[in-house]
């Protein structure tokens, strides 16, 4: 870590630490923003104290930045173009990484203190969109060179799709759990509130199964979540060090021999693969002149991609140009991997591709472990402070009633297996909305209603999060500009 600094002056480095330490900061808002995510129906059906729950959970979202992978994190990274990252100066790096910063924190600050569960996703993407925008505008350049659209594309689905499908699912589960277990005598007490457990059983706890099952997928949660909004906090380390630091941190200076043998005969399985499917091409009349340009423009990438690790067994080899032309030739390869992947291509060619696709990119995604230990460190504190805010909206003012178990559970369990699922195929979502609208499916289902003032609240945050991110970041961005 400390061989960072080695690359600038004390001025420089001064601001490198900065940078890093708003990383931190973003990620401890983001912890301490989505705790009540998994422990606001622990607290509510007091199956556990809040203490317990939030220590939990600090716990479990660490691991879940530990072992969650690095999809999510690319997947952030790639929303800037190639272009834009690496054809900048590092004061120019800085002063975008800055921007993105600051407003994601301003945003996700101010709707933590007016008790809103908004989205740290949205507002992050949204920061890094202004950013885009902002540099196509000062430049002259067309707008549709501004974002890498592809990626985009499919995280803005994710993030409009994956409350309306909590909601969907979530409701599926409590209509599934009335249908099975309300006549059931011995497990009709899952539809109680803890108000109605203490009224007729005395107790304020609630039965030992469903504490298990209340318990697990508040873990499932806390998991999820480190695994997905961890994974962006490291995405920003990257793109800062990537952008201020590319001679270190454009490819892993420390990829094994045998990583990089494996690239290259990757690279010689998809020439193979594609040589046949331009050779293929020739003699079919009804596909586009399109097409075969994308065909002939991946060989193109993969020979040059091949003579740049002829005889290379160590990166560290490579002068600083030829890093940059490695990691940009990778990234052409894989995304037009990815529009053959979304062609009409059966499922042996898609495992093929993917699986390639996969190897060759195994040198330039990736992380130091530092960077991990230290995102996953910051997040969990941060689960573990200003937790209460949220929670109380939560488990108070989304549903006109008390949460009954099978409500708590049925929310906790569709936001864990949904982040989940997302965290482990690269997609970045929102948390807080799927959790959040998990709560409101299973109190539409129930009939028990739902608070209209704070369902307006949370849907007008929704909306409002990625403009006023995006406004905020360019605004920055181009002040900052101004000034250096």
């Amino acid at each position: 870590m400390l061989d960072l600094f080695s690359y600038f002056d004390l001025n420089h480095s001064l601001l490198v630490c900065l940078a890093l330490l708003f990383v931190l900061f973003y990620e401890a808002i983001n912890g301490f923003h989505d705790t009540a995510n998994a422990v606001s129906t622990l607290i509510y059906t007091r199956a556990m104290s809040a203490r317990k729950a939030v220590i939990m959970s600090g716990i479990f979202n660490f691991l879940g930045v530990l072992l969650g992978g690095l999809t999510v994190a690319y997947a952030i990274v790639h929303l800037l173009p190639n272009d834009l990252l690496l054809n900048t100066t590092s004061t120019h790096a800085l002063a975008m990484i800055f921007s993105i910063l600051l407003a994601a924190i301003i945003w996700n600050l101010s709707t933590w203190y007016f008790c809103l569960p908004a989205s740290s996703s949205h507002a992050l993407i949204g920061a890094i969109i202004g950013i885009g925008l902002t540099h196509a505008i000062i430049k002259g350049s067309s707008l549709l060179y501004a974002f890498n659209l592809p990626k985009m594309t499919s995280i803005f689905l994710s993030l409009i799709l994956s409350p309306i499908i909590g909601l969907i699912i979530a409701g599926g589960l409590i209509f599934l759990l009335r249908y099975y277990f309300n006549q059931n005598t011995r497990f009709h007490r899952i539809h109680m509130t803890p108000a109605e457990r203490e009224k007729i059983d005395e107790k304020k706890t609630p039965p030992f199964f469903i504490k298990i099952a209340l318990i697990l997928s508040s873990i499932g949660v806390s998991y999820a979540h480190g695994a997905n909004d961890g994974q962006k906090g490291i995405g920003l380390i990257m793109l800062v060090l990537i952008g201020i630091a590319p001679s270190a941190f454009l490819v892993d200076l420390h990829a094994k021999k045998y990583d990089i043998i494996s690239t290259e005969y990757a690279l010689n399985d998809l020439e193979k693969y594609y040589l046949k499917k331009t050779n293929n091409i020739f003699h079919q009349t009804n596909l586009t002149n399109k097409q075969k340009i994308i065909n002939n423009c991946i060989i193109h990438n993969i020979i040059n991609t091949k003579l740049l690790l002829k005889n290379v067994s160590n990166y560290n080899t490579l002068n600083i140009k030829k890093r940059f032309q490695l990691r940009y030739f990778l990234l052409s390869i894989a995304d037009t991997i990815d529009q053959t992947i979304v062609s009409k291509t059966d499922f042996q060619n898609k495992y093929f591709l993917m699986k390639n696709k996969k190897i060759i990119l195994k040198t330039i995604e990736y992380a130091p472990t530092w960077i991990i230990f230290i995102i996953a460190l910051s997040l969990s504190i941060g689960t573990m402070i200003g937790w209460k805010r949220i929670v109380i909206t939560i488990g108070e003012k989304i549903g006109k009633k008390s949460m009954t178990y099978a409500q708590a559970m049925s929310a906790q369990i569709t936001a864990s297996l949904s982040i989940g699922i997302a965290s482990y195929t690269g997609i970045p979502v929102s948390t807080t909305h799927i959790l959040s609208s998990s709560v409101a499916g299973t109190m539409l289902i129930d009939g028990d209603g739902i608070q209209n003032k704070t369902m307006k609240n949370i849907a007008l945050a929704w909306m409002l999060t990625l403009p006023i991110s995006i406004l905020l970041s360019g605004l920055l961005y181009w002040i900052t500009l101004l000034i250096i």
